[in-house]
C-alpha cells in the first residue's frame, strides 16, 4: 500500500513538469537561485492546481501531497531520475512529457521549501 502511494506521489510530481507554451523554461546554465526560481513557476503553472507547492497551506486535491514535504518520503536524486524516465501508476494523472530540464530545475525548488522531518 505504502509502495502504492509514493508511486501516486511520484506521477503527481511527474505531471508538474509537462511543457506548455506559456509555462516558463528552465535556463540551463542559471545560478542555483534561477534554477529554483524556474522551478518554482514550473510547479505553479503545472501543478498548483492539485498540489500546495509553496511554503504553507493544503493542497487542493487532499490526495496530492504537499510540495514542501515530499522529499522527507523519497531522495532528490532518485525523484529526478524517475521523473525523467516516466513513472506509470494506476490512478489517472493528466497527460505529460518529460522534460530533463524542467525535472532538474523542479527538484531544486522542491530541495529549497523542505520541512524539517517531523518527529513520529
Amino acid at each position: 500500500m505504502r509502495r502504492l502511494i509514493l508511486a501516486g506521489a511520484l506521477v503527481a510530481l511527474a505531471a508538474c513538469v509537462a511543457p506548455q507554451a506559456s509555462a516558463p523554461q528552465p535556463a540551463a546554465n542559471g545560478s542555483q537561485d534561477t534554477l529554483i526560481s524556474d522551478g518554482r513557476e514550473i510547479a505553479e503553472a503545472q501543478c498548483a492546481r492539485c498540489h500546495a507547492v509553496g511554503t504553507y497551506g493544503d493542497s487542493p486535491n487532499p490526495a496530492a501531497p504537499t510540495f514542501r514535504t515530499v522529499l522527507s518520503r523519497y531522495r532528490p536524486e532518485v525523484l529526478e531520475e524517475e521523473l525523467r524516465e516516466g513513472i506509470q501508476v494506476a490512478h489517472p494523472m493528466p497527460d505529460f512529457q518529460f522534460n530533463p530540464v524542467g525535472v532538474h530545475a523542479l527538484v531544486a525548488y522542491l530541495r529549497s521549501i523542505q520541512e524539517p522531518a517531523r518527529s513520529p
